[in-house]
C-alpha cells in the first residue's frame, strides 16, 4: 500500500481536521438536498402542466362529444319529422333521451349504494383488538 502515490484525497484527509472533514461532508449534504428539493419542484411543475393541459383537453373532448349528440339528436328530430310531423317528432327525440336519463340514473345510484365504505370502516375498527383502544 505504501508503494502507491498518495491522491488529492489522501492527501487532503492527512491535511484536515475531522471536524473540518465532518463540516464539509455536512455542507456537501446541505447542498445535495436543496438540490433534490429544487429538482422536485421542477418536476412537480412540469407534472402539473401536463395534468391541467390533459384535463383541458377532456373537457373539449366533453363539449365535442355534447355537440355531436345534439346535432344527432337535431337530425333525428329532422327525420322523423318528415314521417310524422315536427311536433311528434320532438316528442319521440325528447322520450328517447328521458329514457337514456333515466337508465344512467338508475344505474349511478347503484353504483352510489354499491359502495360500503363506512361499514366496512366500522367492522374494521370493531376488529382492533382491545389494547390497542383508549381507555374509555
Amino acid at each position: 500500500m505504501s508503494d502507491m502515490p498518495p491522491t488529492a484525497a489522501h492527501a487532503k484527509a492527512e491535511s484536515s481536521s475531522l471536524g473540518d472533514l465532518l463540516g464539509e461532508v455536512t455542507r456537501d449534504m446541505s447542498i445535495l438536498m436543496r438540490q433534490e428539493v429544487e429538482l422536485a419542484k421542477v418536476e412537480l411543475k412540469q407534472s402539473a402542466a401536463r395534468a391541467g393541459k390533459g384535463a383541458g383537453m377532456l373537457a373539449g373532448a366533453g363539449v365535442a362529444g355534447h355537440f355531436v349528440l345534439l346535432f344527432l339528436s337535431l337530425a333525428l328530430w329532422w327525420a322523423l319529422g318528415s314521417l310524422m310531423g315536427l311536433g311528434w317528432s320532438a316528442v319521440v327525440v325528447a322520450l328517447i333521451w328521458g329514457i337514456v336519463a333515466a337508465v344512467l340514473a338508475t344505474t349511478g345510484r347503484k353504483e352510489l349504494k354499491a359502495i360500503n365504505g363506512l361499514p366496512q370502516t366500522s367492522e374494521t375498527l370493531q376488529e382492533i383488538p382491545p389494547t390497542l383502544k383508549p381507555n374509555p
